[in-house]
């Protein structure tokens, strides 16, 4: 399924971090987002990441990585919520004329390689995909068919998709663990997930 797009929207605030960027926390060495942008990279499908426009060090965070099949775009409006950037991907997977879009949030830093495919492999083309976690708690990544993209074209504020995933059908894929949930938004959050981690 070469022709679909994956949207990272990484043009949010962090504003429960207290002054630190959530997207530039470290992960296995590098910038969060990078990590993820990377990884994400090694699915053989483009990937568009959305920026802010006051934030140039996360464009900064992806220096370097060259690969083709990536391109940014800055999001004027990425203060009126998560919905601006959807709308941006929306848009490019439509102009690009591809068959899906995945949204895949940046700041999951449990979600491998592994669990992406299991996602893509349970894609039909018909029906909204959703990842959970183990124990059936809403995550991500999410697949949209393209012909939801016109209506994510509309979307507003900051409840992302989910007008989209109450009005149409979905197919949930459970992942390991808390992979497609564990989402540190305060440095606590950070803290112990980095325990985890050494523990």
């Amino acid at each position: 399924m070469a022709d679909m797009l994956i949207l990272i929207p990484a043009a949010g605030a962090s504003s429960r971090m207290r002054g630190r960027d959530k997207l530039l926390e470290e992960v296995r060495g590098v910038p969060l987002l990078r990590d993820r942008v990377k990884m994400t990279l090694g699915l053989g499908h483009p990937v568009l990441v959305t920026l802010p426009p006051d934030r140039p060090w996360r464009a900064e965070a992806l220096r370097g990585l060259n690969d083709p099949s990536l391109s940014k775009i800055v999001i004027e409006d990425a203060a009126t919520g998560l919905s601006a950037s959807l709308r941006a991907g929306a848009d490019r997977a439509l102009r690009d004329g591809r068959t899906a879009l995945m949204v895949l949030l940046p700041d999951l830093p449990d979600l491998t390689m592994n669990d992406m495919r299991v996602v893509l492999q349970a894609y039909d083309k018909k029906r909204i995909i959703r990842a959970t976690s183990e124990d059936g708690i809403a995550g991500h990544p999410v697949i949209f068919p393209s012909n939801l993209l016109i209506e994510m074209r509309h979307l507003t504020g900051d409840r992302g998709a989910q007008d989209l995933l109450r009005r149409h059908p979905v197919t949930v894929i459970a992942l390991p663990g808390a992979h497609a949930t564990t989402d540190l938004d305060t440095p606590e959050a950070w803290a112990a997930w980095r325990a985890r981690q050494t523990g």
